[in-house]
């Protein structure tokens, strides 16, 4: 889960931007000003920070500047007030990933730009793995099935063909995808993605494309699509089965002819990618009702490879829950961190309808929980109605209940009752707390 600071001293637009990124599944934390900021960013990593530019004690620009010299892997998204073109220009210069003008125009506009930056952190990140020799990516831990699904991967990454990849949300597809890009050809080239499902239709049109001065409202600049910021490396298209027939129809001749125009525009641009898409639907299904194109599947799907859901990749789930927790552990500053044989044992027992992404969020929860380096039952926070009953010999659905209430009430009494530092506390979106709360009955 991408780590997300929101520093502005006005609290209705502190807490808008946070609402809205948690709400889109992010792990979002605030500060009322830059010295606040630079203080939380002493105690644990982001990601992102999307900061204001003028505010007291420490303003946008100061704090730019300490990120760039002390955390410079950290993307900074600055917000300028409507007009101040000079403000920006300087903020992208010292370092800022992009500006954001105030008044925002609404969610979708700083998603957008949320998304670019984990994207670009993700690129630099990748490459900077494989410049130290440590792009060795494991996609299986000890799963006969993950290890025949690694070997074809190797294979098909070899080729220039195009992967379609299939599997229940979070099965780990795009993982695979990197994985793929950094075992190709194509692998010092740009590795860039998008999600079919986050975007509008016309937003999503754009991001793709790109689009011309004046194309439409607002497009006040000419602007590359990620197709020509591609160019050289691989394309994801995480969700394709949310794709719009009229996008699939102009993708479709991007993958024939290799080439596009911008939105508004006549010039035609070459697109030399190499295609990554992924779904969790059937889309053979939705070929079938209309709603996908069939020459479409067929162009993206030279390769269809379908991951495995972790509950039939038992053998993995242990050792994978290590490797994460090792990561996890240095996001905390805490690298010792280990699992008690009673926790790993109703680890093991889990169903897992979440996957990958459902046992790390378990794992966020419980390091952050838990009291000493030795991570203990007491400590996993497991919600009862997401477990199928073969996880009932682990632990009843009361025994379940008692520990998620107790965490809850551990978080709020911890914070004063502040729920959305509870929710920070607890790793988990503000939304779901609200819901957790009314669930018990807490006043």
């Amino acid at each position: 889960m991408a780590q997300i600071l929101v520093v502005d001293d006005d609290e209705g637009v502190r807490s808008f931007l946070a609402e809205a990124l948690d709400l889109d599944g992010y792990d979002v934390a605030t500060a009322v000003d830059g010295a606040d900021a630079l203080a939380q960013l002493e105690r644990r990593g982001f990601d992102v920070v999307v900061t204001d530019l003028t505010m007291p004690n420490l303003d946008g620009m100061s704090l730019l500047r300490r990120l760039k010299q002390d955390q410079p892997e950290v993307e900074v998204v600055m917000m300028t007030a409507f007009g101040s073109v000079e403000s920006a220009v300087s903020a992208m210069k010292a370092g800022a990933f992009d500006y954001l003008q105030k008044p925002l125009s609404g969610p979708a506009e700083l998603r957008l730009v949320v998304e670019r930056a984990l994207e670009h952190r993700s690129l630099v990140d990748f490459r900077g793995a494989r410049a130290t020799g440590a792009d060795e990516i494991r996609l299986g831990f000890g799963a006969p099935a993950m290890q025949r699904i690694e070997e074809t991967l190797r294979k098909v990454a070899a080729s220039a063909a195009n992967l379609l990849l299939l599997g229940e949300s979070g099965t780990g597809k795009e993982v695979a995808a990197r994985a793929v890009h950094a075992w190709s050809p194509r692998a010092d080239g740009p590795f860039v993605a998008v999600n079919c499902a986050a975007l509008s239709e016309a937003l999503l049109e754009s991001e793709l494309f790109g689009h011309e001065k004046g194309a439409f409202t607002g497009a006040t600049s000419q602007r590359r699509g990620r197709i020509e910021l591609a160019h050289g490396g691989s394309f994801f298209l995480d969700e394709v089965g949310e794709l719009a027939p009229k996008l699939q129809a102009k993708l479709l001749r991007v993958l024939q002819e290799r080439e596009f125009e911008r939105v508004g525009g006549s010039r035609t641009i070459k697109a030399d990618v190499r295609w990554i898409a992924a779904t969790n639907r059937d889309l053979k299904a939705m070929i079938g009702e209309g709603s996908f194109r069939e020459d479409l599947y067929h162009r993206l799907a030279v390769f269809p490879i379908r991951l495995p859901p972790l509950r039939e990749r038992a053998a993995d789930i242990l050792p994978l829950a290590q490797t994460l927790l090792r990561a996890i552990g240095g996001d905390l500053g805490r690298p010792r961190l280990a699992l008690s044989r009673a926790a790993s044992d109703v680890l093991g027992a889990l169903e897992y309808r979440g996957n990958v992404r459902e046992l790390r969020n378990t794992l966020e929860r419980a390091a952050i929980l838990a009291s000493s380096d030795v991570i203990d039952v007491d400590d996993l926070w497991i919600d009862a109605a997401d477990q199928a009953p073969t996880a009932a010999s682990a632990l009843l659905p009361e025994d379940l209940a008692s520990l998620e209430r107790a965490a809850i009430e551990r978080a709020l009494a911890a914070t004063d009752g502040n729920r959305r530092l509870a929710a920070e506390r607890l790793g988990i979106g503000l939304r779901t707390l609200y819901e957790k709360i009314k669930r018990y009955g807490f006043e």
